[in-house]
């Protein structure tokens, strides 16, 4: 996302990652839980939740919590995500 703007941000999805499965929690800037569901730990499923949950909230801060090792798949599928921050 070009200019991304926390102030713009409608939605946040906390992302705790785990090997075989994630478990993620997405909240608008209300506070409404819209997500919170485990999630497998496989690329075409994020894309997929990242996708459907920016199109129906608008731009999105996704949060993981290792982002490093073990969370690297989920970060470098939400920043080739058009409407995901990291």
């Amino acid at each position: 996302m070009t200019g991304f703007d926390l102030l713009h941000c409608a939605l946040f999805i906390g992302l705790d990652v785990g090997k075989s499965e994630h478990h993620a929690t997405a909240l608008t800037t209300t506070g409404e839980k819209v997500y919170d569901k485990p999630l497998p730990n496989d690329e075409t499923k994020l894309r997929t939740l990242l996708a459907e949950l920016s199109s129906v909230h608008g731009p999105a801060l996704l949060v993981v919590d290792q982002p490093a090792t073990i969370g690297a798949l989920p970060v470098a599928v939400a920043r080739a995500a058009e409407e995901v921050e990291v």
